[in-house]
C-alpha cells in the first residue's frame, strides 16, 4: 500500500494504537488536573471512553470495511463517554468518522476534512466552549491539517508529523490561555490526552511494534477476577454461565436499540461484549440465567453459533485436578448434576427458554415502578445522600460523582428503568452535565417516546434544592424553570485533601493539607478538617442567607460533625443549621448555604 493513503485495516490499527497509548498514559494525565484533589480523573474518563470504542473495533476483526470501523468508533465512544473530557473526545471521534466512513481509502484531503468536522462537532456539543482546553488543541490540529492540504501536501507521514508537532505547540500554550493552568504549572489535561491518542495512532501508521489486544480490564476495570492468574475461590464466580451467540438481525439496530440491549445484558450479568453491524450482532455475557439473554436477543432476529458453558463446574474440575486430596465423587455430589445443565447449543437446536435458574438460593425480583408523568434520576456517591434523594422523590440514583463519572449509557440505562413519560436528570457534578445532555439528545432520536430533561445541577446541594422546588401541580415547563433558577440560590463548599504540592489563586498548598473548595475556587487551606470547613463556610456567607446544610462523609465521626454544627450555629444564630449523614467518599464535608 502506498504511504499516501490509509485503508480500513490500517485505520483500525491506528485507532487501537491511539487508544492503547492513551490507556498507558492515563495516570500521568490524571496528575495534570489543576486542583490537587484525589479525584483528578481526566485520563481515566478519556481512557474509558475510547476503550469502549476500541473494544468494538477489536471485535470486528481484520476484514471490516471503513463504514463498520467508523460505526464502531462512533457508537462505542458515544456509549462509553464519561466526564466532560470523555464526551468531547467522543464528539471529536464522531465528527471525524462522519467524513471518513464515506471513503474506502483516506488521503490528506479527506483527513483534513475529517479534522474539520471533528472540531465542528465537538464545539457544538459544548454550550460555552472554553479556550485553553482539549477543544483548542483539536482546533489547532485541524487548522494545521487544513493548511497542509491547501499547500498540496500528499505525503501522509509528513502530514501527520506536522499536525502533531503543531498541536503540541498549541498544547504548550494552553497555560497562557487559562491562568489557572499557568499558576499550577501544567498544560491542559484533556488536550494532553488527545495528543496521546494522535501520537499513538501515528505510531500505528509507522508500523511500530504495539500490543493492540484489548482486554476486558481495559474497558471494565475489575470485570475479570481470574485474569490475574491467582487461584480464585468459587464464591468469586458471581455469574455462572458463559453465554455466546450471534443474532442474525432482521433489520439493523439503531443506537437506542444497541444501548437498550447492552443495558439489559449489564442488568443480568457481566463480562459483556456486544458488537453489531447492519446484519449481525455478536454477544458474549456471563450470567446466571442464559435464557434471559437468549429471549431478549430473539426480539432482534434469529440466533446462530450458540454456546453456553457452566464456569462453576469448570472451576470445580480445575480445583479437583490441582488438589491431590480431592475426591471426584465428593465434587460431583457437590455439583448436584450441574454437568447436565451445561449444554452447548448448535445452530438449529431447540433451546429451552423461560426456566428460572436459581443459584445460591438468591433470585432477585425487580419490581415494576408505577407509571407516572414525570420521574427523576440523580447522581451521587454515598448511601446517606442516596437516601436523602430517594426521600425527595427520586426514582433512580446512579452511584457516581467525583472519580466515578457515569457514562452516557449509564444515564440512559437509569432513565429506562424509570416508568415515566419525562425523566428529569440531576447530574450534581459539572463534569457529568455533558454526558447527561448527550443522553437527552439520544432520547430525542429514539423511538420509545421518553423525554429527558437535564437540570444542570453542579453540586449535590444544588440537586437537593432543585428537587425541593419541584411542585407536582405546576406545569413541566414552569417546574424546570423554577428548578433551574433555584440552582443560583445555593452556595456550595466541599472539603477534601491535597494529593500534591501546588499553588492556586496565590494560595500555597502542601500535600496532605485539607482544602475547602467553593463555587469559585479554593476558599481555605489548613491542617485541621473542622477549622478548614468553618473558615470555608465563613467565606461563603452573606447577610441574605438563611439555611446552612452540612453533609458529613463516610470518614467523619458523627460526634465531630455534631460539634462542628454547634460551632456553626453559635457563629450564625440567624440561620437554621441542618446536619445530615451523607456517607460520601473523598469529601469529608459538603456544605451549602442558601
Amino acid at each position: 500500500m502506498s504511504n499516501n493513503v490509509i485503508d480500513a485495516k490500517l485505520l483500525s490499527k491506528m485507532f487501537l494504537a491511539g487508544a492503547k497509548n492513551l490507556e498507558a498514559k492515563k495516570e500521568w494525565i490524571n496528575e495534570l488536573n489543576v486542583f490537587p484533589v484525589p479525584d483528578g480523573d481526566t485520563g481515566t474518563n478519556m481512557t474509558m471512553t475510547i476503550m469502549s470504542a476500541a473494544k468494538e473495533v477489536s471485535n470486528l476483526g481484520d476484514n471490516a470495511d471503513m463504514a463498520a470501523i467508523c460505526k464502531a468508533i462512533s457508537s462505542g465512544s458515544l456509549r462509553g463517554a464519561r466526564g466532560n473530557s470523555g464526551v468531547i473526545l467522543s464528539q471529536l471521534l464522531r465528527g471525524f468518522t462522519k467524513v471518513v466512513k464515506e471513503h474506502n481509502e483516506l488521503n490528506v484531503e479527506i483527513l483534513s476534512a475529517a479534522f474539520d468536522k471533528a472540531v465542528e462537532t465537538a464545539y457544538k456539543a459544548v454550550m460555552k466552549p472554553k479556550e485553553g482546553t482539549i477543544l483548542t488543541v483539536a482546533k489547532g490540529a485541524s487548522e494545521k491539517a487544513h493548511e497542509l492540504a491547501a499547500e498540496g501536501t500528499d505525503d501522509i507521514e509528513y502530514f501527520c508529523s506536522e499536525v502533531i508537532k503543531y498541536a503540541d505547540e498549541v498544547l504548550a500554550k494552553t497555560p497562557d490561555m487559562l491562568p489557572v493552568l499557568k499558576q499550577a504549572g501544567v498544560v491542559d489535561s484533556g488536550g494532553q490526552g488527545l495528543m496521546q491518542v494522535l501520537k499513538g495512532a501515528f505510531d500505528g501508521y509507522l508500523g511500530k511494534e504495539i500490543d493492540l489486544s484489548i482486554s476486558e480490564e481495559s474497558t471494565t476495570p475489575g470485570a475479570k477476577a481470574m485474569a490475574s492468574g491467582k487461584k480464585v475461590e468459587e464464591a468469586d464466580i458471581k455469574f455462572g454461565y458463559c453465554t455466546e451467540f450471534i443474532v442474525l438481525l432482521s433489520k439493523p439496530l439503531n443506537i437506542k436499540q444497541e444501548i437498550d440491549f447492552k443495558s439489559f445484558l449489564e442488568s443480568i450479568g457481566d463480562s459483556i461484549v456486544m458488537v453489531a453491524d447492519d446484519e449481525i450482532c455478536k454477544v458474549h455475557v456471563h450470567s446466571n440465567d442464559p435464557g434471559l439473554a437468549i429471549q431478549r436477543a430473539l426480539m432482534y432476529g434469529q440466533l446462530s453459533n450458540m454456546k453456553i458453558d457452566n464456569m462453576r463446574m469448570e472451576h470445580r474440575e480445575k480445583l479437583f485436578h490441582e488438589n491431590s486430596d480431592g475426591s471426584w465423587a465428593e465434587i460431583k455430589t457437590e455439583i448436584n448434576g450441574a454437568a447436565e445443565l451445561t449444554p452447548t447449543y448448535l445452530p438449529g437446536d431447540d433451546i429451552p427458554l423461560g426456566d428460572k435458574v436459581e443459584l445460591d438460593d438468591k433470585t432477585e425480583e425487580v419490581p415494576q415502578m408505577p407509571h407516572k408523568e414525570v420521574g427523576f434520576v440523580t447522581v451521587c456517591a454515598g448511601e446517606g445522600l442516596a437516601e436523602i434523594f430517594r426521600g425527595l422523590g427520586v426514582d433512580y440514583v446512579i452511584e457516581g460523582g467525583q472519580t466515578m463519572n457515569p457514562s452516557t449509557a449509564d444515564i440512559m440505562d437509569a432513565v429506562d428503568k424509570v416508568n415515566a413519560d419525562t425523566v428529569i436528570v440531576l447530574p450534581n457534578n459539572k463534569n457529568i452535565i455533558l454526558a447527561a445532555n448527550q443522553a437527552a439528545i439520544m432520547a430525542e432520536d429514539s423511538d420509545n417516546g421518553k423525554k429527558i430533561i437535564v437540570v444542570p445541577s453542579k453540586t449535590v446541594p444544588q440537586g437537593v434544592t432543585a428537587l425541593i422546588n419541584y411542585v407536582p401541580d405546576v406545569s413541566l415547563d414552569d417546574n424546570v424553570t423554577a428548578m433551574t433558577d433555584a440552582l443560583k440560590t445555593v452556595n456550595t463548599g466541599e472539603v477534601t485533601y491535597a494529593v500534591r504540592d501546588t499553588v492556586i489563586d496565590d494560595v500555597q498548598i502542601k500535600q496532605g493539607d485539607y482544602m475547602g473548595i467553593g463555587d469559585s475556587g479554593i476558599l481555605s487551606v489548613g491542617s485541621e478538617i473542622a477549622d478548614v470547613t468553618f473558615n470555608m463556610l465563613d467565606k461563603m456567607m452573606n447577610d441574605d442567607l438563611e439555611l446552612i446544610s452540612v453533609y458529613y462523609g463516610g470518614d467523619v465521626d458523627e460526634k465531630e460533625a455534631d460539634d462542628l454544627r454547634s460551632r456553626i450555629s453559635e457563629k450564625y444564630p440567624q440561620c437554621d443549621v441542618e446536619l445530615q449523614y451523607g456517607g460520601q467518599p473523598i469529601y469529608y464535608y459538603i456544605v451549602s448555604a442558601e
